[in-house]
């Protein structure tokens, strides 16, 4: 993948102007629901034995991507009121799987769950199904998906390079049975053939062969939403996991809120060094972004959990840290780095490469751009301690990168950030929750009207 430049970065945004933080903040913060059980739900209720409904779930381009795959391939999806405080609540009717469709396009945008999940459960049913996305979608990674596909009897037309766009002949049903794919530059191609193996007619023994699989713990989101639903997982050796045929259990449930979107707010603390409250937090939970607990202690914050909140409070300064497989944090992370006062080392994260952009080469082309000093390595980034100056930082199309320059904004006064819209791909009121920020307070959350 090619390495970011000024000028593929954002080349017809408007810059947004990053809300500079003269002293310590004092926010309440509540985010939208999570992207990744929001479309792991949508995807596993077109395949259920019924109607399901999902409370309070995300609202965003890529869940809207999501609706419109599952609709193309016969699924209803309804919004109805709800109590949700970012949008209705959504009622799915499972598709009719076998059901002649066609020729059906979808669009993927740049969403990798829906690129990655929604192919194998359109091989359930029977047409001519095209896939493809933004220009930045196309080069992300998804020989794996399309060689599984293959493995599994299903004809693929790629015109020869293993990426979008490319069309699925799909007869109506999926034997299964023992697939061996090559994982390594992304969980995702393990968490998609996972998730529609139950409906195959031999189940799924899904085998990971080469480096290892990359962000562990969102298979394991995958494994426990599905056993939640009824269907049997057998994860017990190392890169084996077996799913029984058998039906996939309609539901009624509330997403949780998104835990890797509240880190830039918790990150906010230490910027800052000021205090950032997150409601509803959950005690237990299989994201990935529980892990803000340890990674802004490391860091030098004051991380307390108490009554469903997280609080985090910034030390007198933000430390250099080791930090190993920071997975979809990491640009949370490395603008925290940034900002610290010593040497910061994140390794472990080389699939960054194959994300919305090349993360790692996005990081160190912006962080440079403000004065810092950082430099990738084989597997992640070394960010040294350096004054950061005013400047734009760029998002390449990137939710992520657009977070971490709003972070910098808030210690280093006259940043922009460019094509802040981009973070409607996961939280398209991450701006007003932003600026919210500055009017919230112990008792009042950012971002507290509907949406």
């Amino acid at each position: 993948m090619a390495s970011p430049t000024a000028t593929d970065a954002s080349p017809h945004s408007t810059y947004w102007p990053a809300p500079f933080a003269p002293g310590p903040l004092d926010a309440t913060v509540r985010v939208p629901a999570s992207k990744s059980l929001t479309n792991r739900y949508l995807v596993l209720a077109a395949l259920a034995d019924g109607p399901s409904r999902l409370r309070s779930p995300l609202h965003s381009r890529d869940s809207a991507l999501m609706v419109a795959a599952l609709r193309a391939l016969g699924a209803g999806v309804e919004e109805v009121d709800g109590e949700g405080q970012f949008g209705p609540d959504l009622v799915v009717t499972p598709i009719d799987q076998g059901r002649q469709l066609g020729e059906v396009s979808v669009d993927c945008g740049l969403a990798g769950t829906v690129m990655r999940f929604v192919p194998p459960l359109a091989a359930l049913c029977s047409g001519s199904i095209t896939f493809d996305g933004d220009p930045h979608a196309r080069i992300r990674p998804m020989g794996p998906i399309i060689a599984g596909l293959r493995g599994l009897g299903i004809e693929v037309d790629d015109g020869g390079r293993p990426a979008l766009p490319f069309t699925l002949a799909a007869g109506g049903s999926v034997e299964g049975g023992h697939l061996v794919i090559d994982a390594s530059s992304s969980s995702q191609f393990v968490s998609a053939l996972l998730l529609a193996g139950a409906r195959f007619g031999q189940g799924l023994h899904l085998e990971h062969s080469g480096p290892p699989v990359p962000s562990l713990d969102h298979i394991a989101m995958t494994v426990q939403v599905l056993r939640g639903l009824g269907v049997e997982v057998d994860d017990s050796v190392p890169d084996h996991w077996i799913v029984s045929p058998g039906p996939v259990r309609a539901f009624d449930l509330r997403i949780e809120q998104d835990l890797s979107n509240a880190g830039p707010f918790l990150a906010a603390a230490l910027a800052t060094r000021g205090t950032v409250r997150v409601p509803d937090w959950p005690a237990e939970t299989t994201q990935v972004g529980d892990q803000w607990r340890t990674i802004l202690a490391r860091l030098g914050a004051t991380v307390e959990y108490e009554d469903g909140t997280l609080t985090v409070t910034g030390g007198p300064r933000i430390l250099g840290a080791d930090l190993v497989d920071t997975s979809e944090l990491a640009p949370t992370v490395a603008a925290l780095c940034a900002l610290a006062d010593s040497e910061s080392r994140l390794t472990g994260i080389a699939h960054l490469r194959g994300h919305e952009t090349d993360r790692l080469a996005a990081l160190v082309t912006e962080i440079t751009r403000l004065g810092g000093d950082a430099e990738e390595t084989a597997d992640g980034l070394i960010i040294r301690a350096r004054p950061l100056h005013a400047g734009v930082f760029h998002s390449y199309a990137d939710h992520r990168m657009a977070t971490a320059g709003a972070i910098i904004g808030l210690a280093v006064e006259g940043v922009e950030v460019g094509d802040i819209g981009t973070t409607a791909k996961t939280m398209p009121e991450f701006p007003e929750l932003w600026r919210g920020m500055f009017e919230s307070g112990p008792g009042t959350p950012a971002g507290t009207g509907t949406h």
